[in-house]
């Protein structure tokens, strides 16, 4: 492990062993065999924000607000725009005090297949629900996050999918869905079992959906590591926009 840089820590990780923890992880973040093809890039400008203070995050419903922590103060928002959809939008809203304002939003990616209550393996669907944010890594450095880092050559997505899938995990969030919170993203662990999947990620944009992570642009995935900090108990509320305020 490395010194401490900017609060968080950074865990380089490499080898034959790296390299069997991403073969278990693509399942879930990039598929096996040939991914879908992507759409065209471009127009993805982050949205203006809205700067009024909130009671709460708009748009959540009950049911999932109640779950999430009383000490969080980072909420990653992902709305999808639809059961069956791939296109989703994402904001970061912070609190201060008693009131939530929100910072940012940019257009993303979820499942090819759009949401489930219910996720399994190879579903092609993003679960619906609140999780905790502990952990991130990628092939690239960190550009300088508070969350404890793992730089490892073994995210790099395999180069007979198409080029545009390449540097999908050159960033990625680890979304504690059925995973070991404390370990490296691609550590391989499911306490949940095989079958209810995992290895979900906030990871960078291709253009099109997902095996069942959160893709968004590059400055989006940077903006969220650099913001981002484990003192604040962040979380994604994560679902499409029915899901999320039943």
């Amino acid at each position: 492990m490395e010194p401490m840089r900017n609060g968080g820590s950074v865990r380089v990780m490499a080898g034959a062993t790296g390299v069997a923890l991403l073969t278990v992880c693509l399942a879930a973040c990039g598929g096996s065999g040939h991914p879908d093809t992507p759409k065209a890039q471009g127009g993805n400008a982050d949205a203006k924000p809205h700067t009024a203070p909130l009671k709460r995050v708009p748009d959540i419903g009950d049911r999932l607000w109640k779950q999430v922590p009383e000490n969080t103060r980072q909420v990653v928002a992902v709305y999808g725009d639809g059961k069956d959809s791939a296109d989703s939008t994402v904001a970061l809203y912070e609190k201060t005090g008693s009131v939530w304002k929100q910072q940012r939003t940019w257009s993303a990616h979820n499942g090819r297949k759009g949401w489930t209550t219910d996720h399994h393996e190879g579903d092609k669907r993003s679960p619906v629900g609140v999780f905790t944010l502990s952990d991130a890594g990628g092939v690239l450095p960190s550009p300088g996050t508070k969350l404890p880092y793992t730089r490892s050559a073994a995210f790099q997505a395999p180069h007979y999918w198409k080029k545009s899938y390449w540097n999908d995990f050159d960033y990625v969030i680890a979304i504690d869905y059925n995973r070991v919170k404390g370990t490296p993203p691609n550590d391989p662990t499911r306490p949940q079992g095989q079958t209810k999947g995992g290895s979900i990620w906030l990871h960078m944009d291709h253009g099109s959906g997902t095996s069942a992570c959160v893709s968004q642009p590059k400055a989006d995935m940077e903006y969220l590591l650099r913001t981002l900090d484990p003192k604040q108990h962040p979380v994604v509320v994560m679902g499409d926009k029915a899901d999320l305020k039943g």
